[in-house]
């Protein structure tokens, strides 16, 4: 018996399921081609709580991003809130923070970092946060074979990798054809919220989403915006704030074009 807290490693026989019913390792398989992805899955140890969590409450409240069908979000959540998109969100404490702020708003969590999976679905029960829903697998497969056009009243992107090498900037999410793909899923008027520490991809956000027709900064100089109350300051950031790091944040906002739309993905997306 392990202490609480500890690293678990189950011994399993070849090809045997490291969560049974839990997340699955691969769960778009090769249905899709094998895109330029803007993640990274890591290894890393899971502890005997987050694999309690990830084998208990995934049936329930855990969606692999198979894209094999699109999703009823009310019938996801069992209600008809709105429902914001959160790309990446690490071990789940600030998603677990703006969840219980905000109990009438619905929080589609992806990530694909199964210690991070386990430690959100977690922090939601000990909470009780029944607006949390959490995603495995690749949010742009999610978005296009998915969910639903104008589906989504939000999206959230906090601190995505940066990918700082010049040769993988191509990998970085935030994306004119990212930008294209999720606005038809966004309803006019949904706001995209994204933020980090690394200044020259904050100043490529600010590039892109400046450009994109589909989108308005709500701030009025056309820059970056204050960090807003609802988006909590996780220990991470704090610890990068100490050290002289700068955190930008970008609110844009989805706007309805008259001319030439469409609710279909962009092709390639």
């Amino acid at each position: 018996m392990l202490a609480p807290g500890a690293s678990v490693r189950h011994l399993r026989a070849k090809g045997e399921p490291r969560f049974p019913d839990g997340p699955a390792p691969d769960p778009a398989g090769s249905h899709f081609e094998r895109r330029i992805r803007s993640f990274q899955p890591r290894r890393s140890r899971v502890t005997t709580g987050q694999a309690e969590a990830l084998q208990r409450l995934w049936p329930a409240w855990g969606l692999d991003i198979d894209g094999q069908r699109v999703i009823d979000l009310a019938e996801l959540f069992g209600n008809a809130r709105p429902v914001v998109l959160e790309i990446g969100f690490g071990m789940g404490e600030a998603t677990a923070r703006m969840a219980a702020a905000d109990p009438g708003t619905n929080i589609l969590a992806v990530d694909v970092h199964t210690p991070g999976q386990g430690n959100l679905l977690a922090l939601a029960e000990q909470q009780g946060l029944s607006n949390i829903r959490v995603a495995n697998g690749d949010a742009i497969i999610l978005l296009r074979e998915m969910l639903p056009p104008d589906s989504l009243d939000g999206l959230r992107v906090y601190f995505p990798d940066p990918w700082p090498k010049k040769r993988h900037h191509k990998r970085r999410l935030i994306q004119p054809e990212f930008l294209s793909l999720a606005a038809t899923r966004l309803r006019p008027g949904a706001m995209v919220h994204c933020a980090t520490d690394w200044e020259p991809y904050a100043e490529q956000m600010l590039e892109v989403l400046t450009a994109h027709p589909d989108f308005e900064n709500t701030r009025p100089d056309g820059g970056f915006a204050p960090r807003p109350d609802f988006r909590p300051l996780t220990r991470f950031e704090g610890q990068g704030l100490e050290k002289g790091h700068v955190v930008n944040d970008l609110l844009c906002r989805r706007v309805q074009r008259e001319d030439n739309r469409t609710d279909q993905p962009p092709t390639g997306a």
